[in-house]
């Protein structure tokens, strides 16, 4: 029986790229000179997990790249090296070519060989340097009669599922052979018939005698990982009492076992299963959760809302024939819309991911960038616990990124810099987000030099965004930096400077139907507040009549409403049409102009809903205001084209279809029209 390993490659990736996250994290939090020694033991354990798993697949590439970084970081955690900036940037570098490596091999493309022979060389010329002095004292220690050297007699029994829970005898045996002399015997009793084999299944036991070493500790640490999979009985004799400072010396380093080598050559036993290929093939992981993909997620998400739509349509037929339902069948409505109501807000929260996913990428970009500037940064995350949509999360990684990028090369001074203003050398960069009603905030701020509103005005003036005489306000001269191409650097790096970032967050933000604040006080710093929707499947709108047809309004855009009076309406040269509001004029747009549908009042007692998009404010005229409720958001893009100054479209409970506004897009065409 040959076992189809491709079966389980999906999972294998996807768990390697997850576990070279948790290894990157814990390289950023290594300590240069006084490493954590567990901190060291999960980044080999990820190491060698990736190395099992790529060698039972046949990435030989990968799996020989990662045997020169584990022979480095069992350097490491034996403590025969020591963490240096030198090796700390060598590991940092090695995650990326392995991340490199597995998207490659993923993606069935080409490796770049020379990159990983040059990195791989780089990592054995390390170990090469390593010192070579042997201990102090070795050559006064006393020689020990040959009687009385310790002797450990093993007994390993493993239980059926050794092999499913990716346990390895042989690399046991290989970690016992490191603390002294092993001899190793097979018990074949246990082993069954040919037929009756069971090649995911381990029939066999072994005897070990391990001499040369009075360490019990570390001859149990072997056998932590497989805890639960087999039996271990472990006896000494001739053993030691250790000494009061042999007793509180720290223990070597535990050898996990992740992942088994390759298959064995015997053509009627396949290749023990990989912890992950065991999870794909049990469908759980040892959380007790499962992976689906998100494909089918969406189809999920999809039919709830086909079923919300259905549900509502019963319930307006409801309202209609309230009268002659009987009671039972109204009931039964009322708890219909109940569970869907519950069904829908049980999926959504299936779509929803920690923003942890987003943060966790910040601490090695910030590393990283802080050395390249020369600059001295703390980042604090708080918050990452916060959920959102998982279409959400994907898209504000990189409107986060620029601002992030934009407070270290901007915002945070130099050391020197700092400390001639009296602050700490170290810069203070903070990730925060949290739940604001029904939306997320998220905040990125710095206590650096804070925005320049000279300078920024001078540039603004410079490139003809604003009049020689215009006075403008903190909030209209922080504005101006969202300007597309607008920049203050002095000088053009890779970095910063080169007039793209701010405009693409903004747009970005707008276009998730977000909105993103700006403050900023000189020589305290700023601070960047994004705001967005939970998710992008469902949104909380005002239903809106124009004429005979429907629109909604999403609620978060909305300012207030109100009823129009006669004479209200101005009519502004270059501006079109505007009303007197709370002090201001606020253009007008007629709906029915915008969509080409006759008004059932033409405005004169019409109803005008205030609204805001793309950081201005606007008057929808419309009928009639119909009510609020929740509407599942059906793409037009995918179904029939995009519309300008639509997002999408839905389906109300009398069956018929409303177009959901994209105010952004509506003001700029009603704009367009204004002014040609």
């Amino acid at each position: 029986m040959t076992l189809d390993l491709t079966q389980f490659h999906g999972v294998f990736f996807e768990e390697s790229f997850e576990a070279l996250d948790s290894m990157e994290a814990a390289l950023l939090k290594l300590d240069l000179g006084a490493p954590d020694a567990e901190l060291i033991n999960t980044v080999f354990r990820v190491a060698h997990s990736i190395k099992g798993g790529s060698a039972t697949f046949g990435f030989t590439e990968i799996a020989s790249f990662t045997h020169s970084l584990e022979t480095l970081l069992d350097e490491l955690r034996g403590a025969r090296m020591q963490v240096t900036q030198e090796i700390s940037n060598q590991l940092l570098k090695s995650v990326d070519v392995m991340r490199e490596m597995l998207r490659a091999v993923q993606a069935k493309q080409p490796l770049d060989v020379q990159r990983v022979a040059d990195v791989q060389f780089e990592i054995e010329l390390i170990i090469a340097r390593k010192p070579q002095t042997p201990p102090a004292d070795a050559a006064f220690a006393p020689a020990v009669p040959k009687a009385a050297v310790p002797r450990w007699h093993i007994s390993l029994k493993p239980f059926p599922q050794f092999f499913a829970h990716g346990n390895d005898p042989l690399r046991m045996f290989e970690e016992l052979g490191k603390l002294g002399t092993l001899e190793v015997k097979a018990d074949l009793s246990a082993l069954p018939a040919f037929a009756d084999l069971d090649p995911q299944s381990c029939h066999l036991a072994w005897t070990l005698e391990l001499s040369g070493t009075s360490d019990e500790a570390s001859i149990r640490q072997v056998f932590d990982w497989a805890e639960g999979d087999c039996a271990v009985e472990i006896r000494g004799e001739n053993i030691p009492a250790p000494t009061p400072a042999a007793a509180a010396a720290p223990q070597p380093a535990p050898a996990p076992i992740a992942t088994p080598a390759p298959a064995p050559a015997e053509p009627a036993v396949s290749a023990a299963l990989t912890q992950s290929e065991a999870q794909a093939v049990s469908g759980v992981n040892e959380a007790g959760s499962i992976r689906v993909a998100v494909e089918k997620i969406d189809e999920l998400m999809n039919t709830v809302g086909e079923l919300v739509i259905t549900q509502s349509m019963l319930t307006e037929l409801g309202r209609t024939l309230e009268e002659t339902l009987p009671e039972t069948l109204q009931l039964g409505l009322a708890e219909l819309e109940r569970n869907v109501r519950e069904l829908q807000e049980s999926v959504m929260r299936v779509r929803m991911l920690p923003i942890s996913f987003v943060f966790s990428r910040f601490p090695r970009m910030v590393r990283d960038l802080a050395q390249r500037l020369g600059k001295q940064v703390e980042l604090l995350i708080t918050g990452e616990t916060t959920e959102l949509d998982k279409t959400v999360l994907e898209k504000i990684g990189d409107p986060l990124v620029h601002l992030v990028r934009n407070s270290i090369d901007h915002g945070l001074e130099k050391p020197e810099v700092r400390r001639a203003a009296g602050k700490p050398a170290s810069g203070s960069l903070r990730l925060h987000a949290c739940h604001r009603g029904g939306n997320i905030a998220v905040e990125v701020s710095d206590d650096g030099a804070g925005l320049n509103a000279e300078r920024i005005v001078a540039k603004a003036r410079a490139r003809n965004l604003i009049g020689p005489q215009d006075t403008l306000t903190p909030e209209q001269t922080y504005d101006l930096i969202f300007a597309p191409g607008f920049s203050t650097a002095e000088q053009t790096t890779d970095v910063s400077g080169r007039g793209v970032g701010l405009d693409v967050v903004k747009r970005n933000v707008k276009e998730l139907g977000g909105s993103i604040e700006l403050s900023s006080e000189p020589g305290r710093g700023a601070r960047f507040v994004i705001t967005l929707p939970l998710t992008l499947a469902i949104v909380d709108g005002q239903s809106v009549a124009v004429g005979r047809e429907s629109y909604i309004v999403p609620l978060i855009s909305i300012i207030e409403s109100l009823q129009l009076r006669q004479g209200s309406l101005s009519r502004v040269a270059g501006r079109g049409e505007v009303f007197a509001f709370r002090g201001d004029y606020v253009p007008v747009i007629r709906l029915h102009e915008v969509f080409g549908v006759p008004s059932a009042r033409e405005g004169a007692d019409g109803i005008i809903v205030v609204v805001e998009g793309d950081g201005r404010r606007a008057g929808l005229l419309v009928d009639d205001l119909l009510g609020q409720q929740q509407v599942v958001i059906k793409s037009l893009d995918m179904n029939f084209g995009r519309v300008d100054g639509v997002s999408g479209a839905t389906i109300l409970g009398d069956g018929s279809v409303a177009l959901i506004l994209d105010l952004p897009g509506i003001i700029r065409r009603a704009n367009a029209r204004a002014n040609a």
